[in-house]
């Protein structure tokens, strides 16, 4: 890939604001320092973490510059949050618990029992994991695993985990747990909305972006995504309720389920014997998405409150120390409840202060610019927006209870993006006209604008160099303002990919554990999202497996639309072909890697039939494009 090129220095009216933000803020409260580097034990010798062929997929050095002073061309706030983030290594977090940092976008922990070591959430990829626990056990001895736990659904925290176990070690009794509805949830929203996650991802963490000071310097919640391999291992035990306990090599722990907070599967858990809490990804050190740009199910910030509320009640009076899969530890059971207290304070807020003020006839646009987070709540670092914004968590709320539609009939059939921007255009002058007013507006520092509307141009004309240009320094400039990290990596990449095209997406968590992990259901659900439907219209096609190993199952396409039907019901139609055969060699075929013309041809498969039906139900289905445009039409 061919390096980006430098990109423009701050204007005035951006490095201004950022040396605004020194005085706003107690730069000389070190205790997140202190906090971050507390219990240091070391790291890796090799700062290259490599896939099997040598590709690199995490640099551990890479966010050396940080050591340096803040420069014009970032958010100073941004940059002493990427600057905790970046120290990388093994720490003690207490007696016999342990964190690996800095060494993927989550920690890995490793709590010791009685014969070895139990490891929660493995990190995103299977290399980054595989370096982590080599880590550890370089410190502190060649401790066998004894136990996984993922805390929730989310790839960062279950993706590495063939770097710890092995599906030998699971069938010789090593446990998985994690909670009720788990595997559903990762799975699905790694698969049917995956591309489109993946795609967004890429401008959300900014893996292609040059680490440095005027490009990635971290996401605000880690400091961007590995690029190895995303694996997964299911579960083979369950957290189904509050108060559950499990023993696991000796480590006792209690669990506390928190669905819909900031995972639809998650928990907490605690330790009594080491007045240790772990808070999964429920209280970390910076305001937490209720909608990731990345894209999501909007998550529920009265629920998430009400369970910190619950963990406060439940663990705190024999806790010591509080730690989480992102970020650093809080030590000391004062410190501990007033961080959880404040962190259900800001999403309580957030939520309460958003349905007032919907309530009162603003949009989402207007809440998001009225609203004013008190005081209290500003003054502590871990408040601050730096995954998660006030921002576009306040649309999320109003999308969660209203939707996308603001009740304004003038924007109930609006024009798409391109045919709207050839209108804006013409109406506004010409392309020639609209670039002029822009350069002044640009002169005169209002980047937020200048992108609003440029983005009309380059929408009507994609071709216009000018236009590609001014629109890429606005963002740009966005970026260098941005207190929060997903937002400059979103602006840096769209002026990135308007300068030089497309640089795709780095990591992909559509892998084949996950592909695996469906169900016949959720399979059969993933193919009916890539129906082509139009194609499809006059299409009429049943097929019927009947598996050796389980139910018949009877697929149709009709009116564009792929349905399936388990068993023998009135609602499964008389076949164009029937196909007897195993449920892996189905699953084979589905998936692409069989071929329907070497299926027919076996002799443990039978078609009865016109077994050209099949290969004619598969040929409606559409790929879906990783690379899709994101700043151009």
């Amino acid at each position: 890939m061919p390096q980006p090129p430098e990109g423009r220095p701050a204007e005035h009216g951006i490095a201004a604001a950022n040396q605004a933000v020194r005085q706003r803020f107690a730069f000389d409260d070190e205790q997140d320092l202190r906090d971050a580097r507390r219990g240091f034990m070391g790291t890796a010798s090799e700062s290259v973490i490599r896939d099997a062929e040598g590709r690199s997929v995490w640099d551990l050095e890479a966010y050396g510059f940080l050591a340096q002073d803040c420069p014009d061309t970032a958010n100073p706030s941004l940059w002493r949050q990427s600057r905790l983030c970046s120290d990388h290594g093994l720490f003690e977090v207490t007696d016999g618990i342990y964190q690996v940092r800095g060494f993927d976008l989550s920690n890995m922990t490793l709590v010791e029992g009685e014969r070895g070591v139990f490891v929660i959430d493995p990190l995103l990829c299977a290399e980054t994991a595989a370096a982590g626990l080599a880590l550890y056990r370089a410190h502190r001895g060649d401790r066998p695993v004894t136990g996984v736990l993922y805390t929730h659904s989310h790839a960062d925290h279950f993706g590495g985990v063939r770097g710890v176990i092995a599906d030998e070690d699971v069938e010789r009794g090593i446990p998985v747990l994690a909670p009720q509805g788990f595997l559903e949830h990762a799975v699905s929203e790694n698969v049917y909305a995956g591309t489109a996650m993946s795609r967004r991802a890429a401008y959300m963490y900014g893996a292609a972006l040059p680490k440095g000071e005027r490009g990635q310097i971290g996401a605000g919640l880690g400091q961007t995504v590995s690029t190895g391999a995303v694996t997964l291992i299911p579960p083979t035990a369950h957290i189904t309720r509050t108060g559950q306990t499990e023993t696991v090599d000796g480590i006792r722990m209690v669990f506390q389920l928190t669905p819909g907070t900031e995972a639809p599967a998650e928990l907490n858990l605690h330790f009594p014997d080491r007045r240790a809490l772990c808070m999964a990804e429920n209280a970390t050190h910076n305001l937490h998405n209720l909608l990731t740009l990345r894209g999501a199910q909007v998550r529920d910030p009265r629920v998430w409150a009400r369970y910190l509320t619950e963990a406060i009640d439940l663990f705190t009076d024999s806790t010591e120390v509080a730690f989480a899969s992102h970020h650093w530890p809080v030590w000391g059971r004062d410190r501990v409840v007033g961080f959880l207290s404040e962190q259900r304070d800001l999403y309580a807020y957030l939520h309460d202060q958003t349905l007032r003020m919907l309530n009162e006839g603003l949009t989402a646009l207007e809440i998001a610019e009225r609203i004013e987070m008190p005081p209290a709540l500003e003054r502590a670092w871990h408040t601050h927006g730096y995954y998660g914004s006030v921002s576009h968590n306040t649309k999320a709320v109003y999308q969660r209870y209203l939707g996308w539609f603001d009740g304004n009939p003038a924007h109930l059939w609006e024009h798409p993006p391109v045919e709207s921007a050839k209108r804006y255009v013409e109406f506004m002058g010409d392309a020639e006209e609209v670039l002029r007013r822009a350069r002044q507006s640009y002169a005169d520092g209002d980047f937020r604008w200048v992108a609003q509307v440029v983005n009309h141009v380059v929408f009507a004309d994609p071709d216009n160099a000018e236009a590609r240009a001014l629109q890429a320094d606005a963002l740009e400039q966005l970026g260098y303002g941005s207190e929060n990290g997903t937002w400059r990596n979103f602006y840096l990449m769209g002026a990135l990919e308007l300068r030089q095209g497309p640089v795709g997406t780095p990591t992909q968590t559509v892998s084949p554990d996950l592909l695996g992990a469906l169900t016949l259901e959720q399979l059969f659900e993933a193919l009916a999202i890539r129906v082509d439907g139009p194609r499809a219209w006059d299409a009429d096609i049943t097929v019927r497996w009947n598996l050796t190993d389980g139910e018949p199952v009877t697929l149709r396409l009709r009116n564009g639309v792929l349905t399936h039907v388990t068993g023998d019901g009135p609602a499964a139609p008389d076949p164009d072909v029937e196909i007897t055969l195993s449920e892996a060699d189905l699953r084979a075929v589905l998936l692409g890697t069989t071929a329907p013309a070497d299926l027919a041809a076996r002799d443990d498969v039978k078609v009865t039939g016109d077994a050209g039906r099949l290969a004619e139900l598969l040929g409606y289905l559409g790929a879906p494009d990783p690379d899709f445009a994101v700043v151009t039409p």
